[in-house]
Parts: C-alpha cells; structure tokens; sequence
C-alpha cells in the first residue's frame, strides 16, 4: 500500500494554496524533485523576488523545505517538496463556517483551473510528443449511480491506486538511478563514455473527478 498523502485541516494551511501561483509553484517543484526560486521563475515566468516570497509561505505552512544537501555553497536556496509527500483536504474539515467554506471553494476553484491549464498545454502540444504517448494518453467521462457512502469508497480506492502507482514508479527509478551509477563507474574505469540512456519516464498528471449533479 502506498504512503497515504497528509490530510489538511487547518484552516490557515488550506489557505495558502487560495494564491494561484503558490499551487503552480508547488506543481512545478514536484515535478523537478528539486529546485531553486530562479529555476522556478523562470518556468512561471515570474520575478525571482515574487516567486522566492511565496515559497517561504509555502515553507512556512510546512508544504515545502530546503534541500540543504544541494545548496551547500551559500549562493541560493534549494527547495523540495516537504518529505516528497503528497496533500489532500476534505469538505468535511471546513465546511462548518462561512471563513471556511469560502477558503475550500476558493482553493478548489484556483486548483480546478490549473489543472485545466495543464491539460490544455498538453493539447496544443500533443504533436511534439509522439504518437507513443499520445497513444498512451487518455480522457475518459464516467456517470454512475451512487450513493454518498459509495462515492466515498471509490474516491478512496482510487487514492489508493495512484499511491501503489507512485511508490512503483520510485521504486523503478531508484533501481534505474543504481544501474546508471554502475554503468557510469564502468565507463570511467574503462576510459569509455558515458551520456546515459533516457529510461522514457516523464512526470505525468492524473486527474480524477467524483461529484453529484442532476441532469
């Protein structure tokens, strides 16, 4: 079973993801692993004082920390996601106020559009990708009769699935990591270059969606 993802319920710490930027922010710092305030300007295309502010309130609620080990020489911070953990949030821990409610709408709406963001960028892009992963890419709509209870359970077993899937993914890559640190030491022993193959691994975003309407 996967790592399951720390649960939200403060409500100060589900505030900070209302700032849209603070949630591509830390879209873009999972997805490099680690990085440093000017890299991650750069990608949101955003001043470096800025983008360097809102990942100190982003550190500060405990979402982010510095990766001490890669900024050993003084000049710039390094950050990484806080213990490489994922976060989640229920209505249920919020919805009982007013300050609350309006809190997890806004979130819930800025997280909605990046999302939407994302996926439209891989649409405009698709072409650049090859006709392997578009093959492997997909859109699917479900509609369902359920119970609240029954929503309940498959929101949870689908979390559970993409945790198994996670921890399958680092577990490869770890063991890819082993195998080109070995070949690298080959190579060098031998004299031989060495710019290491590509494992075809790239960060993918799944996105899943459960909510009642009436037709």
């Amino acid at each position: 079973m996967g790592r399951e993802p720390e649960r939200i319920t403060e409500l100060e710490q589900l505030k900070a993801f209302t700032h849209p930027l603070r949630i591509e922010l830390y879209r873009l710092l999972m997805a490099a692993r680690t990085a440093t305030a000017s890299h991650l300007a750069e990608q949101a295309d955003e001043a470096v004082s800025l983008v360097s502010y809102h990942l100190r309130k982003l550190a500060g609620h405990g979402f982010i920390e510095e990766a001490d080990e890669q900024g050993r020489d003084g000049r710039e911070r390094w950050w990484r996601v806080s213990q490489e953990r994922s976060f989640t949030f229920r209505a249920a821990d919020f919805d009982d106020t007013p300050e609350g409610t309006a809190a997890l709408t806004g979130v819930t709406r800025e997280l909605l559009a990046t999302r939407t963001r994302t996926y439209l960028n891989y649409l405009d892009q698709q072409a650049g990708w090859g006709r392997e992963w578009t093959r492997a890419a997909f859109s699917s709509e479900y509609t369902l009769r359920l119970t609240a209870d029954e929503l309940q359970e498959l929101a949870e077993e689908m979390g559970a699935l993409s945790r198994r899937w996670r921890e399958r993914s680092e577990a490869a890559q770890a063991a890819e990591s082993a195998e080109a640190a070995e070949s690298a030491e080959a190579a060098e022993q031998a004299g031989a270059e060495n710019d290491g193959a590509r494992s075809g691994r790239e960060t993918v975003a799944l996105h899943f969606y459960g909510f009642p309407f009436r037709p």
